[in-house]
């Protein structure tokens, strides 16, 4: 159980993983189901740890990412013939206009590391972070993997199991995860030290029983300009101050940040005014933004019509 110190608020998720420890029952695929941010990453190195546990070494190999017998999976962007997690293409500056994908080359090399036997553990692990965003000939791929993964075991994460393929969730032990509480949200943001992320009720709201959500969205409004989003700290008075506003958001956010900004808006312009019809057009901004159409556009609309709506 000590491996499991770290994680709060997943009391049923634990249990289910020392049962499968303790009975010497590791099944070959599990599927971490629940919202980002909860704690689904970090209960998967906790069950490594515990998988690895007989390797003196171990610890210390999982903190650095050099395990050999662990091979762990993120969505990539493709930029000039090159994959970038989301953490490389930040560093290198790249403009990121689609999100991040599961790529079928991801799944090869899935199935090359896990066709050589384990050098130091019991068995090789694969984690597959967003295996939701696996595209269908990915998925495919990655089936023919899970019907023989030889001495292996598998670890997706995913929202959900609606998520992902039938297919696969049917060869998935699963492995639920809940959303905090009041009081365990509050434990992890202390313990992490965010704490004054309790003091703005808006991102606390937005982060809906996901500290990890919570955390990311306050270091992306640390990300805007200051000035700009104390404008848009109410709906806009007028036309005019529509316009501008939307000229600024084109100019000053990349897609990740407009996207992110539609959330935090929803979310600050309810508890202002509890209009659903402003609600909805930001939905729209949203659907037209991840559709690549032109941002300013999209948002000279959006807040045109939000202007016409709190009249």
């Amino acid at each position: 159980m000590s491996f499991f110190t770290p994680l709060i608020g997943q009391a049923q998720a634990v249990e289910l993983l020392m049962q499968a420890v303790v009975k010497n029952k590791i099944a070959p695929a599990y599927l971490f189901a629940g919202a980002n941010g909860i704690g689904r990453g970090l209960a998967a190195r906790c069950f490594i740890e515990v998988l690895f546990s007989q390797d003196p070494t171990a610890q210390n190999r999982l903190r650095q990412g050099n395990h050999p017998d662990l091979l762990w999976v993120q969505p990539t962007y493709q930029h000039q013939g090159e994959r970038y997690t989301p953490q490389e293409a930040a560093a290198k500056g790249i403009k990121r206009k689609s999100p991040p994908v599961i790529r079928l080359e991801q799944i090869r090399e899935i199935t090359e590391f896990l066709s050589r036997p384990a050098m130091l553990a019991p068995r090789s692990v694969v984690v597959i972070e967003q295996a939701e965003t696996m595209a269908e000939g990915a998925a495919n791929a990655l089936l023919k993997t899970l019907e023989e993964p030889g001495r292996a075991t598998l670890i997706l994460i995913a929202p959900s199991v609606d998520a992902i393929l039938p297919t696969l969730v049917s060869r998935c032990q699963k492995i639920p995860f809940s959303r905090l509480d009041v009081v365990g949200m509050a434990e992890v943001l202390n313990v992490t030290g965010h704490g004054e992320i309790l003091q703005n009720p808006t991102i606390i709201n937005l982060a809906a029983g996901s500290p990890g959500e919570a955390i990311a969205s306050y270091e992306q409004m640390q990300a805007i300009p200051t000035e700009l989003l104390q404008a848009l700290q109410k709906t806009p008075a007028n036309q005019r101050q529509a316009l501008e506003l939307a000229r600024r958001i084109d100019k000053e956010l990349d897609t990740e940040g407009q996207l992110w900004l539609v959330d935090y808006l929803q979310q600050l312009y309810w508890q202002q005014q509890y209009k659903a019809n402003i609600i909805e057009e930001l939905e729209k901004s949203r659907k037209y933004l991840l559709c690549y159409a032109q941002p300013r556009l999209v948002w000279e609309c959006t807040l045109l019509k939000v202007v016409a709506n709190t009249r």
